[in-house]
């Protein structure tokens, strides 16, 4: 049976990858329980220097969540579950004890930028994209994706990126600060991970986790002062009929698209 997330831990590297390439690498809400879980069950893990999160294919990192599953969360109480679900698997991901890294092998989209930006460090293959695509369908971020943009790129950025809505490339992601590097041309991504993670295993496994710590604590201080304000901004945006009229419009035209 083909499982949604594979999850190797090899040379203290713990990787994640979330093999849903069929569907984009939509993120499905039991995939997302899934990479909490697997967290939880290799955060003691004696040695572990690092955590990596990827995906199969060369086309998407995670282009957002899984639409037919989100479709049939319609009500206030379950937006907010949905939010909350989906939120703590990005925790998880957050407060890992040594530095997780996102390696985006293509889209990183919606939902899939949060994944992204919940990571604490990014590489990019040159065709990656980064989009906060949620302002298309009229509704705001719901797993701390928000939050953690500002932190990267500072209010002003982060609120042009999120109410622009638009795809920034891996070579302005760099520029920017949201990735901290973009694969060399003929360089595979694994290639390109594979360097930038070597001189971390120079260093102690307890220096790794006192700075993971304390990158923690100041990020963990930003989530609690605004994770409210994006719950309560996501689930009003997402009941609303402003985004289902979106939703429906962009399912129409994807409907012709496909004619």
């Amino acid at each position: 049976m083909k499982q949604d997330l594979l999850v190797a831990s090899h040379d203290a590297v713990l990787t994640l990858t979330v093999n849903r390439p069929e569907q984009r690498n939509a993120l499905s809400l039991s995939l997302l329980d899934q990479i909490g879980v697997a967290l939880a069950d290799h955060g003691k893990e004696d040695g572990l220097r690092c955590a990596v999160v990827t995906a199969t294919g060369d086309r998407a990192f995670a282009a957002g969540g899984d639409l037919k599953e989100l479709d049939a969360v319609r009500s206030e109480v379950d937006a907010r579950a949905m939010s909350r679900r989906g939120r703590a698997a990005l925790d998880a991901i957050r407060n890992f004890p040594v530095p997780v890294v996102a390696a985006l092998n293509g889209l990183a989209l919606g939902g899939g930028a949060e994944l992204a930006m919940a990571c604490d460090l990014r590489i990019a293959a040159p065709n990656a994209e980064i989009g906060f695509l949620q302002a298309q369908l009229n509704v705001t971020t719901a797993w701390g994706g928000g939050i953690d943009l500002i932190a990267a790129v500072g209010v002003s950025q982060a609120l042009e990126l999120l109410l622009s809505a638009r795809r920034v490339t891996a070579p302005l992601a760099l520029e920017l600060g949201l990735v901290a590097r973009v694969c060399a041309p003929e360089q595979s991504l694994d290639d390109c991970l594979q360097e930038f993670i070597a001189p971390w295993r120079k260093r102690s496994p307890a220096v790794l986790r006192g700075f993971k710590a304390l990158a923690r604590v100041r990020r963990q201080a930003l989530h609690e002062q605004l994770r409210d304000f994006e719950a309560q901004g996501f689930v009003q945006t997402w009941i609303h009929e402003d985004h289902w009229d979106a939703v429906a419009a962009a399912a129409k035209s994807r409907g012709q698209k496909a004619r």
